[in-house]
């Protein structure tokens, strides 16, 4: 989610609403006041992947040792202070959010277009001013925090709702991250990564107290100024006609110095003259257009209500927050127990995902649409995926041929992502019987675990080098089998791709992260 321009507003154009801080010296108040607990903050890990990930050269992506040293080197200052992280990351799209993710994929891949265009004409590599989130890092990056005994979470609504209630519900020291919907949500105090000063532990926080004295608002009139402005619920565009007979009114009392500030100042004090009430909001349904459905917009407030809040502008609750028993409940997996210890385990991460809801995803990564040399990497590992499917999700209907299918929105060159790929899942094609995912799943017998390791390379269709795989330390076997993989899916690989995998996993792990930093192309 995320208000256009609300940050920027409040940090330039109110008093008082941004100010320096010592985290350190907030955490050692946070400890008098509360000695028995530690002083917490929780992290909003996406919008901090940008300010983790600081090579230069990032369009080759990799640099693992100079990540994690990047990351070992934020932790280290936190835990220096005596404070305590949670990392929390994005675990599934929720349905009303789609629309916008589709068109923010799509703008991605624009971007992702002129670095290569950038690239190919140019023959350098493009600075930073270009940067691109790797392909990969978000799934990486939780691999490493955990590597670093970092407490990590896959959220099962939208991060930022699941970050703000941990926030409010363990009386965080607050939260840190880079997204102005943290102004809006009533819950603790909002540090900005990308001002954060690592070495004294300075950076904002945002009132949003002061927002308000500012906006002639209440704290509980913050979700409709959000909705109202434009957020993922509620897109901008169907917005101005409304925003403008807000200009029309109070244009005169705050002539402002560009136009998105004067809306903001505008639709404000619009909501500052309405009673705090549904007929308030009634009001308000009668400014947009007549096919607006005002479920719309009571859907947009309830997404920033935190549980064991209520809004005045709600005739009755809409409660957000998906619980894991929802999630269970609306399992495609026949297995409701498996399903409970799947999501306790894995926080509802990917796998959660394709159990309960039959759907999975994969964002932006940096492919060259115009190359068609290459085919994408959502189609070339969606074999592998076809095998996953069948073993988590099984004969569900009841038929060993009837297998189930997963809706797919990958982003790839050619998919507008219009709707979804339906993917049928597809049985493995091994001797013997498939055993449950409870098996798979709970127990650890020899013979159960050998099964696991020939299953994984059947995945890959790497399992007539099953002896030959099994000799290898598990980094080595794990290459290989992707080796196999890719070259019996992608006719142009050549000798020298197989012989920059293979130098990456041999060369490199013996060199620090200094080394690695200082090298040189050859």
């Amino acid at each position: 989610m995320g208000v256009k321009g609300l940050q920027t507003f409040a940090q330039n154009y109110c008093h008082n609403v941004c100010n320096m801080v010592s985290l350190r010296a907030l955490a050692t108040a946070h400890k008098s006041s509360y000695p028995e607990s530690t002083p917490t903050v929780v992290v909003d890990a996406m919008g901090c992947l940008r300010t983790w990930y600081t090579p230069n050269d990032w369009v080759q992506g990799g640099q693992w040792k100079e990540y994690l040293c990047s990351l070992e080197n934020f932790i280290s200052a936190f835990h220096t202070a005596g404070i305590q992280l949670v990392f929390i990351f994005d675990g599934v799209i929720e349905q009303k959010k789609r629309d916008e993710w589709v068109k923010r994929r799509l703008r991605d891949n624009g971007k992702i277009a002129q670095i290569f265009h950038y690239i190919k004409t140019t023959g350098q590599q493009p600075g930073r001013h270009m940067f691109f989130i790797p392909s990969g890092i978000s799934t990486f990056t939780k691999s490493a925090l955990q590597l670093l005994g970092q407490e990590v979470i896959s959220s099962s609504v939208e991060a930022d709702y699941e970050v703000a209630a941990y926030g409010l519900q363990h009386n965080c020291l607050g939260i840190l991250g880079e997204d102005s919907d943290y102004l809006i949500f009533d819950t603790v105090r909002y540090f900005s990564i990308s001002m954060l000063r690592l070495d004294s532990l300075e950076t904002y926080v945002y009132s949003r107290e002061n927002l308000c004295s500012t906006l002639g608002l209440r704290l509980c009139d913050l979700p409709l100024l959000a909705c109202l402005l434009g957020n993922d619920i509620i897109p901008e565009h169907i917005l101005g006609g409304f925003q403008r007979k807000c200009t029309a009114l109070y244009c005169s009392k705050h002539n402002k110095p560009n136009k998105r500030t004067q809306v903001i100042w505008d639709v404000a004090a619009f909501i500052s003259n309405l009673p705090s009430s549904p007929h308030g909001l009634e009001k308000v349904v009668d400014m947009l257009p007549r096919w607006f459905d005002k479920t719309l917009l009571h859907n947009g407030i309830a997404a920033y209500v935190l549980p064991q809040q209520n809004s005045p502008w709600l005739p009755l609750e809409v409660k957000h927050c998906v619980s894991a028993v929802n999630l269970i409940e609306s399992s495609i997996c026949p297995d409701k127990e498996i399903v409970q210890v799947v999501l306790s385990k894995l926080q509802r991460g990917s796998v959660c995902k394709i159990l309960t809801l039959g759907e999975n995803e994969c964002s932006n990564t940096l492919e060259d649409e115009y190359d068609f040399e290459i085919p994408a990497q959502a189609l070339v590992y969606r074999p592998a995926r076809q095998h996953v499917y069948s073993i988590l999700l099984g004969t569900v209907y009841g038929s060993a041929d009837a297998y189930p299918v997963v809706k797919e929105w990958y982003v790839y060159p050619g998919n507008h992502l219009l709707q979804p790929d339906i993917v049928q899942a597809v049985p493995l094609s091994i001797p013997g019987e498939i055993p449950s995912l409870r098996t798979l799943w709970l127990k650890n017998s020899p013979d159960v675990e050998q099964i696991r390791f020939h299953m994984c390379l059947a995945c890959f269709h790497a399992e007539s080098f099953t002896d030959e795989l099994r000799a290898l330390e598990p980094r080595l076997a794990a290459l290989c089998c992707l080796m196999i993989y890719i070259a019996l899916q992608v006719v142009s690989i050549c000798q020298k791709d197989i012989e920059a995998f293979l130098a990456q996993v041999l060369c490199l792990p013996e060199k620090s992260a200094a080394q690695l930093k200082s090298l040189q192309d050859p």
